[in-house]
């Protein structure tokens, strides 16, 4: 015992290389379960989309046999032609995509106006302004419906694209996100474009949007989103066929209850109606998860 533990101190490497053994395969075993633990969760969350794809994919007669099958045999675009024919698959994809365009963009800029005002200037009541736009968001959307349609009748926007985008321009979602990214930049840029004779829109359109991207990306994201989902409200204000909504045209595919629902038709329809948004986050997601941190930790 005397001699090992002579030779131990002797040379300390030694005993650096004993107690580490055991430990050795720790991390590697975390790693290995961390890794099999997420390509759990990715399946179960792709797996949805894989079988909605599937179903769109298969003729009515094999969707509800007693054995599922994930590849369809045979392969069949006999429910998108279906689809195409049943609705105007043209038109309210771009009723959809104008109103989804159009009020996103019209979002961004209301939005980061107001967030301006709310970060960069300074005037009396201002928090408490920002405080009481903050509990707008606390109503649920479904309450507002009604109050909104009688003011969209009231002003002769019944069945026009107006109807459907303006509502949803003012969002204090929208403003809390902006404001809380242009809190986050440096008030040095600010001062010295004053200095060079700068106002206040030079600034914003030029030093303040700029440095915004990513936040700007992920309002882009969650606004198109919004309006490109959006079912209940326009329901109510978009009745006529030349401005109904691909949502809403998607609706009349399901059947009464003593009627067979098409299902293969339904999901062509679910996948007609996500390509553009998985275009829209993938066009964007270089800006979306740093712009959604940053946004919410800043301020």
């Amino acid at each position: 015992m005397n001699q090992q533990s002579n030779a131990m101190q002797m040379n300390p490497t030694v005993s650096t290389t004993v107690q580490a053994a055991p430990r050795a395969g720790g991390p590697l075993a975390g790693r290995i379960a961390r890794v099999l633990m997420m390509i759990v969760i990715v399946a179960l969350m792709v797996l949805p989309f894989l079988w909605m794809l599937s179903t769109s994919l298969k003729s009515q007669q094999y969707i509800l046999q007693t054995t599922p099958q994930l590849i369809p045999n045979p392969l069949t675009f006999e429910s998108y032609t279906g689809l195409a024919e049943r609705i105007d698959l043209g038109r309210t994809f771009f009723n959809s995509l104008f109103v989804a365009v159009v009020g996103t963009a019209g979002q961004i800029v209301i939005s980061s106006m107001s967030a301006y005002a709310f970060a960069r200037l300074q005037w009396q009541g201002r928090n408490a302004v920002f405080l009481l736009y903050l509990m707008t968001m606390m109503i649920p959307a479904v309450v507002m419906v009604i109050p909104q349609f009688i003011l969209v009748r009231s002003l002769g926007w019944m069945n026009s694209y107006a109807a459907l985008i303006v509502p949803g321009l003012f969002s204090a979602f929208g403003t809390f996100l902006l404001r809380q990214a242009f809190m986050g930049i440096p008030k040095d840029f600010e001062e010295a474009a004053f200095v060079d004779g700068a106002n206040h829109f030079t600034i914003f359109w030029r030093i303040i949007m700029p440095l915004s991207t990513p936040s700007l990306a992920t309002l882009g994201v969650f606004s198109f989103m919004g309006y490109w989902n959006n079912y209940l409200y326009p329901l109510f204000v978009a009745r006529q066929e030349d401005v109904v909504t691909l949502p809403i045209a998607l609706a009349t595919l399901q059947a009464g209850p003593r009627a067979l629902t098409e299902w293969n038709m339904v999901m062509a329809g679910a996948v007609i109606t996500v390509l553009p948004i998985l275009v829209a986050y993938l066009l964007a997601q270089r800006w979306f998860v740093s712009g959604a941190i940053s946004s919410g930790i800043k301020g």
